[in-house]
């Protein structure tokens, strides 16, 4: 079952009562020239076993211990978001398996020659994904993106990603003068980069549902990442948000910004469609077949990591 995602924008009061989230608006209950039966109308209920994702973006947001840890138990990524609207936080749960420790120790314990072949995979198929979103938007086929795609050898030594990236951002939005890839840059950076944040935390909760260690990367090692393992294997679910985002650049202009209108079209990532082991799925359905595979790689029952295609 796809996981529903719940975003908050405004003041509310976060409970829980009887394994359901109970959602109560201050500015409605507080509001002393509205009727009573119109206050409890607004309280609203969601079971707690339907959500997968819940963003916090405003700072008059009370949420009860007892809902945060109904939501961890059930494998919810919980994030909150800075006084400019962008994802600033993330909590995943401690457990998310039955066996975590005997996946932990696989984990552990893949060699580096895995590691890279598992890097060479990932990179591959997101170099191949840029070229599809490049045939689909730009009408291009970019045969050299397959070329790339090809090159790629294990541990990628030669950062045929890096080469990729240049090209494909250059030609992705070839009519906006002065565009680079840049999280300080303008538009639409800023929408690459919100629902960057939100691809991340349906990944790093994906690895923590498969038992596995967001910290422990197979490619980015950074000291102050706590889930490079994420930014490893979110590289090619990418390219689906950013067809979502050149979509809503053509839609809205040069100067689009995060509206309600924007971040709720963002906030749909998680319900992207996707094509996976031959089938149509939602992207979140997607990402836990993934980071499943990848424990399997980890453990030596498969080769090679299931990634989404177009």
């Amino acid at each position: 079952m796809i996981k529903k995602t719940l975003y908050f924008g405004n003041p509310a009061y976060l409970s829980l009562r009887n394994a359901q989230l109970v959602i109560k608006l201050p500015e409605v209950e507080n509001n002393n020239t509205l009727p009573e039966a119109m206050k409890r109308q607004s309280e609203v209920t969601k079971p707690i076993e339907d959500l997968g994702v819940v963003v916090l973006d405003n700072k008059q947001i009370t949420i009860t211990s007892g809902a945060m840890e109904a939501l961890l138990e059930n494998n919810c990524a919980l994030i909150t978001c800075d006084s400019k609207s962008m994802p600033v936080g993330l909590m995943l749960p401690l457990y998310g398996n039955t066996t975590q420790n005997e996946r932990f120790r696989e984990q552990l314990a893949a060699s580096l020659p895995l590691k890279k072949q598992l890097w060479q995979q990932t990179i591959q198929m997101k170099i191949n994904n840029q070229a599809a979103v490049l045939s689909i938007c730009t009408k291009e086929e970019s045969k050299c993106m397959h070329i790339w795609a090809n090159d790629v050898r294990s541990g990628d030594p030669d950062n045929m990603e890096a080469r990729a990236a240049a090209y494909y951002w250059k030609t992705l939005f070839a009519d906006l003068n002065g565009f680079t890839r840049d999280r300080e840059g303008i538009p639409p950076n800023n929408l690459l980069n919100y629902g960057y944040a939100i691809l991340r935390a349906i990944v790093a909760r994906g690895l923590v549902t498969s038992g596995l260690l967001p910290t422990l990367g197979i490619h980015h090692h950074n000291r102050y990442n706590a889930y490079c393992l994420a930014d490893d294997i979110m590289e090619p679910y990418r390219p689906f948000v950013d067809k979502l985002v050149f979509d809503l650049y053509c839609q809205y202009g040069e100067d689009v910004s995060l509206t309600k209108d924007i971040k709720a079209a963002l906030l749909s990532i998680p319900t992207l469609e996707v094509r996976i082991n031959k089938k149509r799925t939602p992207l979140m359905i997607a990402v836990g077949q993934t980071t499943a595979s990848l424990y399997k790689c980890f453990s030596g029952e498969l080769r090679r990591i299931v990634y989404p295609e177009f």
